[in-house]
């Protein structure tokens, strides 16, 4: 299964139908039941025809990951700027915490990991939270910072936090603070090679 990016049409009648399966996707994924969720089930919430939705997703797991990338992903997001990697890596770690950590995003990701089909194509929140990192370290590299790699930031701060909320293990700003600090100190170690960003 390939990964659908989220394309939102401007006006018309294609984007109220979209709206109306995108808010119905939500509020059932709102009531708690992700694993009840089917197209017809979804059709009849956003009053359309059920073929409409076959016809553009094919399935509920395509359906459902691209309405949870979008959940997921804010256009415009930038990393913060805090002044120094120190506080951007923790003031990011809250962030990226908070934004996974309500329960209705979290049943989002966990619909969104469910629907992906084995090895598939990178998700397209990661790319997202790659484009923020290496913001992120552009910015402390400017100011003469060491900086860790694109691939330490995720392996080592998101990626863990993705885990520990998906696992449903309790987490909060300490475990987010923990891991911005554990990424800092890989950068004061100079581990970021060429062949990592």
């Amino acid at each position: 299964m390939t990964s659908v990016a989220p394309i939102r049409r401007t006006g018309g009648r294609s984007a109220r139908v979209l709206d109306a399966i995108y808010t119905a996707v939500g509020q059932l994924m709102g009531e708690g039941k992700p694993d009840k969720l089917t197209i017809p089930v979804v059709a009849e919430r956003a009053g359309v025809n059920p073929t409409s939705i076959y016809r553009r997703w094919g399935d509920i797991d395509e359906l459902l990951e691209e309405v949870a990338v979008a959940a997921l992903t804010q256009d415009g997001d930038r990393a913060p700027d805090t002044g120094s990697l120190g506080g951007d890596l923790q003031a990011w770690a809250r962030i990226v915490l908070e934004d996974i950590g309500t329960p209705k995003r979290t049943r989002y990701l966990r619909a969104m990991v469910a629907a992906r089909d084995g090895l598939a194509p990178d998700c397209p929140c990661l790319a997202q939270r790659r484009v923020m990192a290496a913001e992120l370290i552009e910015r402390s590299e400017a100011r003469g910072e060491r900086a860790p790699s694109v691939a330490q930031i995720i392996d080592h701060l998101v990626m863990p936090l993705y885990g520990r909320v998906l696992m449903g293990h309790p987490t909060d700003q300490a475990d987010a603070d923990r891991l911005a600090a554990d990424v800092l100190a890989l950068a004061g170690e100079g581990c970021s090679g060429p062949n990592d960003r």
